[in-house]
């Protein structure tokens, strides 16, 4: 089980993906700017819902490299664009 071994390294590339894909769905989803934390959360649990929706689709992901970082960070990307599109449903757009 190596994803529970939580090296500090790893845990800074997560934060780093997830602030790269939380800013880059809420500019392709023309959301008002948000605090780096706000896009860190958003990008985390899109890559949550990302990677859900993957398994789902059955697309597999390499096994490491830069090749898996790339198509994580889609995923994420992805799955932070799907949170922003339900959050709207819910709230309805201001």
């Amino acid at each position: 089980m190596e994803f529970l071994t939580l090296n500090p390294i790893i845990c800074i590339g997560w934060i780093i993906v997830g602030a790269i894909a939380g800013a880059v769905a809420r500019q392709i989803m023309g959301s008002k700017d948000q605090p780096f934390v706000n896009d860190v959360v958003l990008g985390l649990v899109g890559s949550i819902v990302g990677g859900f929706v993957a398994g789902l689709l059955g697309i597999a992901r390499p096994d490491g490299g830069l090749d898996r970082v790339i198509i994580n960070l889609i995923i994420s990307i992805v799955g932070a664009i799907i949170l922003i599109y339900i959050g709207r449903l819910i709230r309805g757009r201001r």
